[in-house]
């Protein structure tokens, strides 16, 4: 969300707003299968002041998923529960590689900054070593002899 403030009062899918009976008959279960489900952590509402159950939509949708994979599936709600947890983490897994792509995007843009800055800096009165290339040419040295006084 980054500096960006949200409105308190708007509703994401995120937001529990259904009472019990209002989300068993927006996901077509019985009141008392979604309490089962909360008691067996397949489904965890929010609750309120009075530890009455209220329900998002991100928790219907996962309602109709479970009772899915459970009717059509055939896969045992231990075995639902395990898919929802792998799922759970493959999410925060893939937002946490998401973190570190930007992290690492930003520490990539403030390396190039650096450089350019060190290479701006450089002193232009300066003149590059070129490399003497080798000759097969044979240069004799001969010092120069000291006369000497007597």
């Amino acid at each position: 969300m980054g500096g960006r403030r949200r409105n308190p009062y708007e509703l994401t899918q995120e937001t529990p707003v259904y009472v019990i009976s209002v989300a068993a008959q927006l996901s077509g279960l019985h009141p008392q299968t979604l309490r089962q489900y909360d008691r067996l952590g397949l489904v965890s509402p929010d609750r309120t002041a009075g530890r009455g159950r209220r329900y998002s939509a991100r928790d219907i949708e996962l309602l109709r998923q479970v009772q899915q994979l459970s009717q059509t599936e055939g896969i045992n709600l231990a075995g639902i529960k395990r898919i929802i947890e792998l799922e759970n983490q493959v999410a925060a897994l893939q937002a946490r590689v998401a973190d570190l792509e930007g992290a690492l995007d930003g520490a990539a843009a403030t390396m190039r900054q650096r450089e350019a800055a060190v290479h701006a800096s450089y002193r232009r009165d300066l003149v590059p070593y070129q490399e003497v290339q080798q000759t097969s040419a044979l240069v004799v040295w001969r010092p120069k002899r000291q006369q000497q006084s007597d």
